[in-house]
């Protein structure tokens, strides 16, 4: 009943940055917490980045300093700001978000979409 889309990937060389967004396809459920995660070949997917109820955040220290995530409610999106970007931080970035209503909870996970960052 929840879907997830995530877009705002690309090419950015070095040192540049990007903004990545969640967006629900439903404004029925409220977004209890969401999740961004990052994978590359041959790894496990990462949780890089989470924020909760009442806009609490925690970061790999991977990312720290470098990244932010912050939501939207009325648009059913969640950011993720990225500066200073690295080549290590090239990846596919998924979002996975924590759903409620009425005391019913669901989970979901978006499709992904890939950053790569040039040297």
């Amino acid at each position: 009943q929840v879907q997830l889309v995530e877009s705002g990937g690309g090419l950015v060389q070095a040192g540049g940055s990007l903004r990545l967004a969640c967006t629900a396809s439903t404004t029925t459920f409220s977004i209890n917490a969401i999740g961004w995660y990052r994978q590359t070949p041959g790894n496990q997917r990462e949780l890089i980045a989470n924020i909760s109820a009442g806009d609490s955040t925690n970061y790999s220290n991977s990312v720290k300093g470098r990244f932010t995530i912050s939501r939207d409610n009325t648009k059913s999106t969640v950011y993720l700001q990225m500066n200073s970007l690295r080549p290590e931080d090239t990846a596919v970035y998924y979002c996975h978000g924590e759903f409620e209503l009425a005391g019913y909870i669901l989970y979901a996970w978006g499709q992904g979409t890939l950053v790569t960052v040039s040297s």
